[in-house]
């Protein structure tokens, strides 16, 4: 076990949540010092140029690393990068960097991403039109409308063409999705994959087994197992994740009829399913790339 006693590391996250108190216990295990930061509770003094947590001074740390930004994705995730942003400003050591994040965390920005980089991705329509996003479900016949910011498929809606399409539509837009992002429903053979890189080389991948529900999220009762993908898949996944430069990611792989697609790159998922799949600890492995690359990265 690497030990780092001198060095402070805190993790940007949520108290109580499993990942976040992974590897905040992990970088406790290897430096002795523990601090989980709610970002929503520090304050940025932007002439003073400081960033307290209570009585903590953040610039008086070793570095940071972003777990989670809140419990739920939304546009407050912007402000709070933003601020963390500033913070590398000051040679301060931030894994993942906050710009790096901001790419990943707005589905809209990570889809153009994906396009530059010539990734397959399902067909997707992004549209504020109410007209144009019905005749987008009718051509797609079953399609799903997501929210730009949102994690585990919550506020995603599944359209169908038909006579309720509008109204279902209407009321997607009515609930604060102005932009329609409006992906097509495509065929899965019960499972999706997370396939985890740190460091920009890869460690493993896991599958979500479908449950009941229509998405394959273990908050609606999908389940994690093994998988051995093949190596047109990691190389699909190494490609993705290439173009955002994060330090841990997992990015969502689909196999379709027509061929593996990616859903998303994500900037915080990925400890749970490696480690209840595969047993592998990405906390103390990302725990042990932190302290290796801390001299690298101010």
């Amino acid at each position: 076990m690497r030990q780092d006693k001198n060095k402070k590391i805190a993790v940007i996250g949520n108290s109580g949540s499993w990942s976040t108190e992974k590897l905040a216990d992990a970088l406790e295990n290897k430096t002795g010092f523990r601090c989980v930061v709610d970002i929503s509770s520090v304050i940025f003094d932007i002439n003073q140029k400081t960033l307290f947590y209570g009585d903590l001074d953040l610039a008086a740390l070793d570095g940071l690393a972003i777990k989670k930004i809140g419990p739920v994705y939304s546009p407050d995730m912007y402000n709070r990068l933003e601020m963390l942003r500033f913070f590398c400003s000051m040679a301060i050591p931030v894994f993942s960097r906050p710009e790096m994040i901001m790419q990943a965390v707005n589905r809209l920005s990570c889809t153009v991403n994906l396009q530059i980089g010539n990734i397959p991705i399902p067909p997707t329509v992004v549209t504020e039109d109410m007209d144009l996003a019905c005749k987008t479900v009718h051509r797609f016949k079953k399609a799903v409308l997501k929210p730009l910011f949102t994690s585990k498929a919550r506020g995603m809606l599944v359209v169908e063409a038909g006579d309720q399409c509008r109204s279902a539509i209407a009321e997607f837009q009515a609930s604060g999705n102005r932009t329609m992002y409006i992906q097509k429903m495509v065929s899965i053979p019960g499972r999706d994959l997370g396939v985890a890189f740190l460091g920009g080389e890869y460690i493993g991948t896991y599958a979500r087994l479908k449950g009941d529900s229509w998405n394959t999220c273990i908050s609606s009762g999908g389940r994690y197992e093994r998988y051995e993908p093949d190596p047109a898949i990691i190389g699909l996944g190494h490609r993705a994740q290439a173009l955002f430069n994060l330090d841990f990611t997992c990015v969502d792989v689909v196999e379709t009829e027509q061929g593996a697609m990616v859903f998303e790159v994500s900037a915080f998922g990925g400890f749970r399913g490696l480690y209840q799949a595969c047993g592998i600890d990405a906390a103390d492995m990302y725990a042990n790339y932190i302290l290796n690359n801390l001299k690298y990265r101010s």
